[in-house]
């Protein structure tokens, strides 16, 4: 079985690691390929980030109007390549084809948005502050800039970093997630034939634990963009910042969605299930907590029920699937075993979706949609993210207790309401603690020129993903202040 190898300095380099982690097919377990994994990962890592540096220091003079000439090159990669790509998230990820190819839509658009950093990045002019004074603020890049990135989107979330990162003048250095790193290494392949960046300037490093510490503590490093659980992200952000790094920090989410009475039933029985069971809930944007509001729950109850039961599980390449399987054994079993607490904690099991088989399928990591009604809100089913196909059912009469609850969670990465009542559209997007609000949408995921929010223990930062905030993430900025009296001689 053929082990990849790490891209640094513009060709494919055996890891020093001796010790490597298996990639398996969530539906059939079956063994894709094997990554580089062990104790040596750092040496792996100074190797990339001292190229990178190099590279840096000559691209960063490069003017911006051709850094982003090779973006254009790499949206066309994308999209002609696209369906390949596409079967690899599935086969590696476990989601379905058409999920996979959303996925890389968005990817593309990133690209897009980056390519348009000439404007963005441009400076702020002040004439004559004073007497003969001129301010101005310009943005540089900061040097070698690292991402750490999760499995659940190996296509998507690299691209909410790597176009910005080099458009600003920065070097950049990848860490994808172990359990999916053949997308990357495909796309790495594309960039590596066809766009003729310079050597180092773009790198990738396979790894675990001990390829993230590198990064951290590398002196050459300045930054690094990070998505994943909240235990982890605040471990990047503490550890990152005591090096004097600059860090954007992604964590874990228990998105909240409110139906208010006057939804409309078919509309959003749709959308949240579309939220909670899609991509099987592994998406930090994932509508978790279902909270139902004032006399009509029953009948949001029965339609979210039904329609859950009727989602076809299965390979993500069978055009019939709907969901696919969760990434691995040990996340199947940790989310089974949250089932059990739910229901130990006193929530009903509506569906429970464990002992799910796929036939043809019989190894993979399938749970099927799972429903629990009135868990104990302040228990662990509803307190924790389950990263899984898992819907928490709960009630409230009024629209404020429902607030008063999101409030109080931990997590602020997404809230969601269907009303057609604007007043209560509006107190909710005023008054709900949480980065991205969804007025009866289920996934309220920004488009690729607004920032991805956070708020509380979902993010560990200041500036976030994407657009405007990426450009300011991997720049920093110097304001000059200069002086030309007209009254100056000149005859030097």
């Amino acid at each position: 079985m053929k082990t990849l190898h790490n891209y640094i300095n513009g060709e494919w380099i055996k890891s020093k690691n001796s010790d490597t982690h298996e990639v398996l097919n969530p539906a059939n377990q079956e063994i894709i390929t094997k990554v580089p994994f062990g104790k040596d990962s750092k040496t792996d890592v100074d190797q990339a980030v001292r190229h990178a540096h190099k590279a840096y220091l000559a691209w960063k003079d490069v003017p911006t109007m051709k850094r982003v000439q090779p973006l254009f090159k790499l949206k066309a990669l994308l999209e002609t390549h696209k369906t390949t790509l596409a079967q690899m998230i599935t086969n590696e990820c476990g989601k379905t084809y058409n999920e996979s190819m959303g996925e890389l839509q968005r990817a593309i658009e990133n690209v897009e948005v980056a390519c348009g950093a000439y404007v963005m990045n441009q400076s702020e002019f002040s004439e004559n502050i004073a007497s003969g004074i001129d301010e101005f603020m310009i943005r540089q890049p900061l040097g070698v800039c690292a991402c750490i990135t999760p499995f659940n989107f190996p296509g998507m979330i690299p691209f909410w970093f790597l176009p910005y990162a080099i458009a600003t003048g920065n070097a950049f250095v990848l860490k994808p997630s172990e359990k999916v790193p053949m997308t990357m290494q495909y796309v790495f392949e594309l960039i590596h034939k066809e766009l003729g960046l310079p050597k180092g300037l773009l790198s990738m490093v396979h790894g675990g634990k001990e390829a993230v510490d590198g990064l951290l503590e590398h002196p050459d490093v300045k930054a690094i963009s990070f998505v994943g659980s909240t235990n982890v992200a605040r471990y990047i952000y503490a550890k990152g910042t005591a090096n004097g790094k600059r860090v954007q920090a992604q964590g874990g989410a228990k998105n909240p969605v409110v139906i208010m009475p006057d939804a409309d039933l078919d509309t959003t029985t749709k959308i949240i299930t579309d939220s909670v069971f899609g991509c099987a809930g592994q998406r930090c944007l994932a509508a978790s907590v279902i909270i139902t509001v004032g006399d009509e729950k029953g009948m949001y109850t029965e339609a979210l029920v039904e329609a859950a039961k009727n989602r076809t599980i299965g390979y993500g390449m069978d055009k019939q699937t709907e969901m696919g399987p969760v990434i691995s054994s040990e996340s199947k079993k940790r989310i089974e075993n949250l089932i059990q607490i739910g229901i130990d904690e006193g929530a009903k099991p509506l569906i429970d979706g464990r002992n799910c088989e796929v036939s043809g399928f019989e190894k993979g990591n399938f749970i099927a949609p799972t429903i629990l009604e009135n868990p104990s809100l302040d228990g662990t089913i509803v307190q924790t993210e389950i990263f899984g196909p898992v819907m928490s059912l709960v009630h409230f009469d009024k629209l404020e207790q429902s607030i008063d609850f999101i409030n109080r969670g931990k997590y602020g990465n997404m809230a969601c309401i269907f009303t057609r009542d604007g007043l209560a559209a509006r107190s909710f997007r005023s008054q709900v603690m949480a980065g991205n609000i969804g007025i009866n949408i289920g996934v309220a995921a920004p488009v690729a020129q607004f920032p991805f929010s956070g708020w509380k223990e979902s993010f560990f930062g200041d500036l976030h993903a994407q657009g405007r905030h990426a450009i300011e993430f991997f720049t920093q900025t110097k304001v000059v202040i200069e002086r030309w009296p007209k009254d100056w001689s000149r005859k030097f």
